[in-house]
């Protein structure tokens, strides 16, 4: 088991969540082949920037300042997640989409992770990923189905695409069970369908 898989969840359903069904199908495709950390985001509520660990961040990743010590505790969360992520060969990001986007706190937990210096930085030819080598999987389910011309109200696996690409992630991949409340009656297909790109996906990274 030499790749270690750091899953990233915010399922508030609970049981009742489609979205498990999808992390319940990589967990058990993935059993025996990877080394598996949870980070669930319930339990471990990421912090949103505040004016004190906002300044710390300025102050060290920008400045290059030391930080004392008030300053280390306001940011220290984000660094303890983002020391998480950068330690796994293999991200699982799992959510529903809420109001056409990632709940916030998926967006709160990008925005503890995206931290210059760590996960990318700046040179003279622009902006640069350091997160090379490493793959992605987002796992979602929607109520709708945001294809064709609802295509533009999609904003839950595009962002997340986007994050990961700019820490530089090689391989970026985006499974999401859709419709679930548009058609409930067609759930069930559009759950199985995307357990099998689970499985494949799986079959395909941990070979």
């Amino acid at each position: 088991m030499s790749k270690k898989t750091l899953i990233v969840t915010y399922l508030p359903s609970g049981e009742r969540s489609s979205t498990k069904k999808l992390v319940d199908a990589f967990l058990a495709a993935a059993k025996g082949k990877t080394q598996v950390e949870h980070l669930d985001l319930l339990k471990e509520v990421p912090d949103f920037f505040s004016s004190e660990s906002l300044g710390a961040y300025v102050t060290r990743n920008y400045m290059g300042q030391p930080l004392a010590p008030a300053q280390a505790a306001a940011i220290a969360k984000m660094d303890r997640m983002t020391a998480q992520l950068k330690a796994a060969d293999v991200v699982v990001l799992a959510f529903p989409m809420h109001n056409f986007g990632p709940p916030a706190a998926i967006k709160a937990w990008f925005d503890s992770v995206l931290l210059k210096g760590q996960t990318w930085d700046m040179n003279a030819s622009g902006f640069v990923g350091l997160m090379k080598g490493k793959q992605a999987l987002i796992l979602l389910s929607s109520g709708g189905v945001y294809e064709g011309p609802m295509a533009g109200w999609e904003h839950a696996a595009s962002l997340s695409k986007v994050e990961f690409a700019f820490m530089g992630y090689d391989t970026v991949e985006a499974i999401s069970a859709a419709g679930m409340n548009a058609n409930p009656a067609k759930a069930p297909e559009a759950i199985a369908a995307a357990v099998a790109k689970v499985h494949a996906v799986v079959a395909q990274w941990y070979a």
